[in-house]
């Protein structure tokens, strides 16, 4: 899949992505494959675990992408590649789609709009800056929520709402 260079104008509109969540429904929830159950459940027992920059490690500490590896070596083993060191500011410093790229070597980019449970969402945190930041999408009484570490906060779970979905720059499916 060649390189898409998104812009917060393509970000899909929030009223597709809604009725797309609610062809998906099945008494009041959304179906979700046993992977994904699995992905989910996995993502959920990282909660509460506090944001350590660089680290993975359940229950510890861990950032955003650590609670992706973590959840990777708990269903998968070994992770498939060495993250480098990085700065926190890593993303602005290069301005390249390091994340993106990293995240498409292991998983299948899908569109935004087609974002369910068990998948990996990857934000612009800024407007104009590269995506830097990822979490785990889920599911409860029906509507999307989104696991994820970040700076100063505990692993946490909440709405996948407007807010988020303006700045859904990428999706990726295992």
């Amino acid at each position: 899949m060649g390189i898409e260079t998104s812009s917060f104008e393509a970000r899909p509109r929030h009223a597709e992505v809604r009725a797309k969540r609610a062809s998906k429904h099945a008494g009041g929830h959304l179906r979700m494959t046993p992977q994904a159950c699995a992905i989910v459940a996995e993502a959920r027992s990282w909660i509460g675990t506090p944001y350590v920059h660089q680290a993975s490690v359940k229950g510890a500490g861990c950032d955003c992408l650590g609670l992706l590896r973590g959840v990777w070596r708990a269903l998968h083993g070994c992770e498939p590649e060495d993250a480098p060191s990085y700065s926190p500011d890593w993303a602005e410093a290069t301005g390249a789609e390091t994340l993106r790229l990293a995240l498409s070597r292991h998983l299948s980019e899908i569109p935004r709009a087609e974002i369910a449970p068990g998948d990996v969402a990857l934000f612009r945190m800024l407007r104009n800056g590269p995506a830097k930041h990822c979490g785990i999408v889920a599911e409860r009484q029906g509507s999307l929520t989104l696991i994820h570490a970040r700076r100063n906060r505990r692993v946490r779970e909440e709405a996948f709402g407007d807010e988020w979905l303006a700045k859904l720059a990428f999706a990726f499916r295992l």
